[in-house]
């Protein structure tokens, strides 16, 4: 495979998947993982990509438009349920939570434990997944319908949000970057979540490593506004330790 060719495959495939490690692309491409880093450092300053830890992260899906929920459901599967895991032990009997509409709150509503909780949720696919436990009491936002996330957003859903306060958010996002805080790829989304995090005693946020130092296309709220960050060992010490030096408490899983 010629160099150009070899370009042009991997941004099809970031573009494809909205984000990839350096592994798979050596895999796909039949090249060492050192020559996919340098091509991956060509194409970012081309400004066809942009680099994230440990891979790459495509500019359109970033900037305009969420990635579908079942190919987010692929995407660094293990890391998120390990931070899922995680997350599950910060909850209590008769908490008030928020799971949000991301793919690692789904995997935190299928492993959680039918214990007494009230969930409040603007996730099709987190709803369905308590509707089994019996002693979890659900509440849905309603509102739009946003197809790609399965999930409820827009000024319904934000308004159906004033109406509680809640113990503890669990919220993910596509960027988190220690100057630029939480962004998103929508602005819909971004708006549900801002409010999410005005509800919450203690936000909690759910963020694998690909999407540290990312800056999305719009800002959800300043990193000062959480907790406790939950993200895998794949993120860098220079990364994790700017996020320290703000106030949050970091757990690497």
């Amino acid at each position: 495979m010629l160099v150009a060719e070899r370009y042009e495959k991997i941004v099809q495939v970031v573009n494809e998947r909205g984000s990839i490690r350096v592994s798979e692309l050596s895999e796909l491409c039949q090249v060492t993982e050192e020559t996919i880093r340098r091509d991956l450092d060509r194409l970012e300053q081309d400004g066809r990509l942009r680099r994230s830890h440990g891979g790459a992260v495509s500019i359109k899906e970033n900037q305009t438009s969420e990635i579908p929920f079942l190919e987010r459901e692929t995407m660094f599967s293990e890391e998120k349920k390990r931070i899922a895991r995680e997350a599950i032990q910060l909850i209590q009997p008769h908490d008030r939570i928020i799971l949000d509409a991301s793919t690692t709150a789904w995997y935190m509503a299928s492993l959680l434990p039918d214990i007494p909780l009230t969930v409040l949720t603007n996730s099709i696919k987190v709803a369905m997944e308590l509707a089994g436990k019996e002693k979890v009491k659900v509440i849905s936002t309603g509102g739009q319908l946003a197809k790609r996330s399965l999930s409820y957003v827009g000024p319904l859903a934000e308004r159906s949000l004033d109406h509680y306060h809640v113990d503890k958010l669990f919220l993910s996002c596509k960027g988190v970057h220690a100057t630029r805080g939480i962004s998103e790829s929508d602005e819909l989304q971004a708006g549900v979540k801002q409010k999410m995090i005005e509800l919450a005693d203690q936000v909690i946020l759910i963020a694998d490593a690909s999407k540290i130092g990312v800056r999305a296309f719009t800002q959800v709220g300043v990193l000062t506004d959480v907790d406790v960050l939950i993200t895998d060992d794949r993120v860098t010490d220079d990364l994790r330790e700017q996020i320290e030096e703000i106030g949050i408490s970091v757990k690497i899983v």
